[in-house]
């Protein structure tokens, strides 16, 4: 039987069973008082692990509210989001910084500060131990007495340093494909914008080479009575029928997340391009390259003549409109409703062709980072499993 005291992974070198210890042995309390609300620079602990980051706070504060001093590698959490993993350690950059009792700080003697922020983030030490928080169900605290005489298993401080730098190399990765994949997010959206003729315009401020030509401005609808293009909605298709009818054709739904794919089913319902999105307004618009796949009923669909325009181009379009209109529980984006609600710049079919191209290649690299990031998260999120007691 293994030994519920040993990590199921281990760096070599280290034999030794992790031991019990209380937070107390490796955290003091830090309370040096500092300005008021008036005049601190303030700080917060993010959500979530997500560290500890300068506070904004627009609407001024108060005299009297007292703040405290904190320091560069002290360790901190929040009383009123424990259940939320708010825990960090103040950056070099925020020394000085202060915080109220709400957000209290601790000096460390004898733990790796990478390496207990990753074991704190884990669910069952936030969740496990945030059950104990006092208070109403809206505003639960995890008082400092409370915070200190909680345990976890750890090891020797040698062992720690070696899981804490190996998790910040780690970290750093997944932070540079982040910041890679936020980058391109940021230039699609300025592309499309630059690509796509503001409001009033008739042409596009950034353009292929070649194209000279004004858009002309058209419905939806327009363009459906035209046979340019064809709009429907998909059908109820529930668990329990993927359950009977088993397989590989994905189904999309009104999710944004996971391209959209609700599961996997048996059946399809097209072969071919399409543009998707959700019935409620929320979310993404889509496009689907040709494959064979279903959509559900709390989706949107429009299919186009190739003749007449491009179904790529055609997505990128509609995704701009879609995010310049506010969807709400009285403005749904019913095909009933985006028929005459939407009105799109038109090129070319040569000029649709180029800029359909252009964005699919870039959505690509988009998706193409985001999966990278995703493995990334998911190693770690298993590593974080296999390395700690």
């Amino acid at each position: 039987m293994a030994d519920s005291n040993v990590p199921s992974i281990r760096f070599k070198g280290f034999t030794d069973p992790w031991e019990q210890r209380k937070l107390s042995e490796y955290l003091t309390l830090s309370r040096i008082i500092g300005h008021t609300g008036v005049d601190a620079n303030k700080l917060t602990v993010k959500l979530w692990g997500k560290g500890v980051v300068a506070k904004t706070d627009s609407y001024g504060g108060s005299r009297n509210t007292q703040y405290y001093v904190r320091h560069a590698g002290q360790f901190m959490y929040g009383k009123l989001d424990f259940l939320h993993a708010a825990f960090g350690i103040v950056p070099e950059e925020l020394d000085g910084y202060e915080s109220t009792l709400d957000s209290p700080a601790f000096d460390m003697s004898g733990v790796d500060g990478v390496f207990l922020l990753n074991r704190v983030t884990q669910e069952d030490f936030y969740l496990g131990n945030g059950l104990i928080a006092n208070g109403s169900r809206k505003a639960k605290r995890i008082h400092e007495d409370t915070f200190l005489d909680m345990s976890l298993t750890m090891p020797s401080l040698a062992e720690q340093q070696v899981i804490g730098r190996f998790f910040s190399r780690l970290d750093s990765l997944i932070t540079l494909h982040q910041r890679k994949y936020d980058k391109l997010v940021v230039l699609k959206k300025s592309m499309l914008e630059q690509m796509f003729p503001q409001e009033g315009e008739s042409v596009p401020r950034i353009r292929f080479s070649g194209f000279t030509d004004p858009w002309e401005q058209r419905k939806l609808g327009e363009l459906e009575k035209k046979s340019v293009l064809r709009m429907g909605r998909g059908n109820v298709i529930s668990a329990k029928d993927m359950t009977a009818a088993p397989g590989s054709f994905p189904v999309y739904s009104s999710s944004a997340l996971d391209n959209g794919q609700m599961g996997s089913y048996g059946k399809y319902m097209f072969d071919q391009e399409l543009v998707t999105w959700s019935i409620d307004g929320g979310g993404a618009v889509f496009y689907r390259k040709k494959h064979k796949f279903s959509v559900t009923n709390v989706s949107g669909y429009i299919a186009t003549d190739p003749d007449k325009m491009s179904c790529a181009f055609l997505a990128q379009s509609m995704s701009l409109a879609h995010s310049c209109i506010n969807f709400d529980y009285t403005v749904k984006a019913h095909p009933s409703v985006i028929r005459s609600l939407y009105t799109l710049g038109i090129p070319s079919l040569a000029e649709q062709q180029i800029i359909g191209r252009f964005f699919s290649r870039l959505d690509s690299l988009i998706t193409l980072h985001q999966r990278k990031l995703e493995l990334l998260q998911n190693i770690k999120k298993s590593l974080l499993e296999q390395m700690f007691v």
